[in-house]
């Protein structure tokens, strides 16, 4: 029972107590005018509480006037037993809040009330109503929520639930396997392809699928043994690629992967498409870097660009000049610089970053400091088909450094 509810029911009690107490009085001096005109009439007190009188007749005392004074008698005896009732209940109600509580634990704690299937659950934390009582002294003596504290309930959003209670985010878990799969062997990047194109329908509305399809098929194309597969792969990667910028261009991953393949389709097109594709591969590189700079893959990349357009021949950037207003321009120096950053920001990061880093120092006149990558490039496995190309090339640069 709210403090409120008891405060008001204590005042019109009591009202109804001094409304009473004043009819008594009424009486009593209507008795006592009785008294001196009725000399034979008086009152004898059996209960010294006050919980009762009895009446005794005198002489000359009218049989109507007698009967009246009777009923009388009998209001006041129920006058004073209802102040004692009062009196008692006055006492009791500031108790009476406690002891509902106790009532409500115990019954929820019974076998019945934990099997009631209509029972909502409630919150661990207690709600705070805005009046400043809390949703246990809301609740009525029924052991159900009052209609307010309801509609805080039906307030409280779905992502306030537990934990067990959250949906699995089906994406999520989608795009978790499929990751897992690209660290995995030839078979692996197959089964992805597959699986990616079979939940195309799906989720093809999410450029986090969309540049891992995309991921997927330049996996197949390094893997394809014909060229005729290997463009194939590249073109569909391409298409795939530029969908996912479109779909989403703050995503970093999909202008780093649609520029890797811009990059490969430059190995099966045209003069002209192929430094088309060179300028496409710069732009969304940079875009990638803004929007996430402390990826390394995105450095090397830009350090293997650099490195290649600071090999164009003269007439090669007479071509682009003409096809394009103005050549791509980069220096063996902007390449270093990049292939650094990806050491900076993951040490040891792949035996080629180790080779070009060697190229770099070596085109520059730093043999030293060529060799020594030439050793750490040494010093790593190789697992993948990027690990093997590296090998190949350090079979070529360690002769010419006298290593």
């Amino acid at each position: 029972m709210a403090q409120a509810d008891s405060k008001v029911l204590v005042l019109g009690a009591l009202a109804g107590v001094a409304g009473i107490s004043l009819a008594v009085v009424c009486y009593h001096g209507f008795k006592s005018k009785r008294r001196s005109s009725c000399p034979g009439l008086h009152l004898n007190r059996t209960n010294q509480q006050g919980s009762g009188f009895m009446l005794v007749d005198g002489p000359g005392v009218p049989n109507g006037q007698a009967e009246v004074l009777e009923r009388l008698e009998a209001l006041l005896q129920c006058v004073s037993e209802l102040k004692d009732e009062m009196k008692a209940l006055k006492n009791a109600l500031p108790m009476l809040q406690d002891q509902v509580r106790e009532e409500l634990r115990e019954r929820r704690g019974s076998p019945l009330h934990r099997t009631t299937p209509t029972r909502r659950k409630r919150p661990a934390a207690t709600i705070a109503r805005a009046d400043g009582r809390s949703s246990e002294e809301a609740e009525s003596e029924g052991g159900y929520m009052t209609a307010l504290t309801d509609s805080d309930d039906e307030k409280q959003s779905s992502g306030e639930q537990s934990d067990e209670e959250q949906p699995v985010d089906k994406l999520s878990v989608f795009l978790e396997r499929i990751d897992c799969l690209h660290q995995g062997c030839e078979s692996d990047k197959k089964q992805s392809l597959n699986i990616l194109l079979e939940q195309r329908e799906e989720f093809g509305q999410s450029s986090e699928f969309l540049w891992r399809l995309t991921r997927a098929y330049c996996d197949i194309h390094d893997i394809s043994s014909t060229l005729e597969e290997k463009k194939t792969h590249a073109e569909a990667g391409k298409n795939v690629g530029e969908e996912a910028v479109s779909l989403n261009p703050t995503c970093a991953e999909s202008h780093q992967w649609y520029a890797i393949m811009c990059g490969i389709m430059a190995e099966y097109d045209t003069i002209q498409n192929k430094i088309k594709n060179g300028y496409i591969f710069k732009d969304h590189l940079d875009k990638a870097i803004e929007l996430k700079p402390e990826d390394p893959m995105s450095y090397y990349l830009l350090g293997r660009w650099c490195y290649a357009v600071a090999q164009l021949s003269w007439i090669e950037r007479k071509v682009a000049a003409t096809l394009f207003g103005d050549p791509p321009s980069a220096t063996v120096e902007d390449a270093l610089k990049n292939f650094l950053k990806v050491e900076e920001l993951h040490p040891a990061y792949s035996k080629l970053n180790y080779v070009f880093l060697a190229k770099c120092y070596k085109d520059l006149g730093q043999r030293e400091k060529a060799r020594t990558m030439c050793e750490a490039a040494c010093s790593m496995n190789t697992v993948s088909k990027e690990d093997e190309e590296a090998q190949k090339e350090l079979d070529l640069l360690c002769p010419a450094l006298g290593f």
